[in-house]
């Protein structure tokens, strides 16, 4: 009778055994692609790519915003335009408008060929008022003609962003130009 029951639990051991190799058969490979994580290039304070929300909300919270809000947020959207000379400002689009995003003192830059790259920023966003000399000025970073700069006669209400920490989509020979040494 002993003898009995060790082999029916020997043999339902081994049955146990074979439908559980079935089940990893059927299972479909998972390949490299498939599990592999975005990589980013780290600038400013460290940020993870957890929590975030995208551009098109952002611009949801912008809208309920009016001159002087400001709001901590962390967003991921695409860097429409980047200043050309340092990488000291970049255009994130939210909607029909985009964002001018800085950096919280000067203390980092974005690569100046970052544009069309994934980024996750870190930071607050407010709406203020820019002055035409302002406004100028990132025509002229962006490289805009003697005429379109000309063309700015009227401050405008913009929406702004000062991030603490960024992460670009990790790319080939970022340029990015050395930020300016800021004491604290």
């Amino acid at each position: 009778m002993k003898k009995l029951i060790i082999g029916i639990f020997a043999l339902s051991l081994l049955v146990a055994c074979k439908e559980q190799k079935n089940v990893e058969e059927d299972m479909p490979a998972v390949n490299d692609e498939q599990v592999q994580e975005m990589a980013y290039l780290d600038y400013g304070a460290k940020i993870t790519d957890k929590d975030v929300i995208d551009a098109m909300e952002l611009r949801t919270i912008y809208d309920g915003m009016t001159v002087g809000d400001t709001t901590s947020v962390k967003v991921k959207g695409m860097i429409a335009d980047v200043c050309v000379k340092k990488g000291c400002w970049i255009k994130l689009p939210v909607g029909d408008q985009a964002a001018t995003v800085k950096f919280k003192d000067y203390s980092f830059f974005l690569p100046k060929n970052g544009k069309g790259k994934e980024v996750i920023l870190s930071g607050k966003a407010y709406k203020n008022i820019t002055p035409v000399e302002e406004l100028r000025h990132y025509a002229e970073d962006a490289g805009k003609s003697k005429e379109e700069i000309a063309a700015i006669t009227e401050e405008e209400v913009t929406l702004s962003f000062v991030a603490d920490g960024a992460l670009v989509e990790k790319f080939d020979n970022p340029d990015v130009e050395e930020a300016a040494n800021t004491e604290e």
